[in-house]
């Protein structure tokens, strides 16, 4: 299954993104979507996953949870938005990666693209980075991987200009 990882897109989802999302099977969303709106826009471009972030106001906070734990061929995946990162967790994350023990952790909010592997948990980390034009960032970005029979491979990354 192939999959595209976004987040803080701000109420962006313009022809680059949807021209690197267009491949994949489903869109994950880890947080600050701008607008349920845009989330439908999203949604309706194809299969989606999602988490609310900071910015997201009461009417996401009601369709998209704050983590989300599912499984894709053999991987277990938690989302969230403010997660931290390896070393670096949120103490809310670190307690949900602890009991649900993903394989894969995704999480936003930094604007800035990360992938690292934890070996304390033993799981993949990516932050996409920013795939909307609002925020600290200058380079916009995405990721796109395939999840089949338990691994996690094939990963690419999307960086436009804003």
């Amino acid at each position: 299954m192939k999959i595209g990882i976004i987040s803080d897109t701000h109420n962006t989802f313009d022809e680059p993104l949807k021209e690197f999302l267009a491949p994949c099977d489903e869109i994950w969303h880890a947080g600050d979507f701008g607008s349920l709106e845009l989330a439908d826009e999203i949604a309706a471009f194809k299969p989606l996953k999602g988490v609310y972030g900071n910015i997201d106001g009461g009417v996401i906070r009601r369709v998209y949870p704050e983590f989300t734990l599912f499984e894709v061929e053999g991987v277990r995946v938690l989302m969230t938005h403010i997660g931290g990162y390896p070393r670096h967790y949120q103490p809310k994350a670190r307690q949900h990666i602890y009991t649900s023990k993903p394989k894969l952790f995704i999480a936003g909010h930094s604007h800035i693209l990360k992938v690292m592997y934890d070996d304390v948990y033993d799981l993949l980390h990516i932050n996409p980075g920013a795939a909307g034009n609002y925020g600290i960032h200058h380079v916009r970005t995405a990721i796109r991987l395939d999840i089949e029979n338990g691994e996690i491979k094939n990963l690419e990354i999307g960086e436009w200009n804003r």
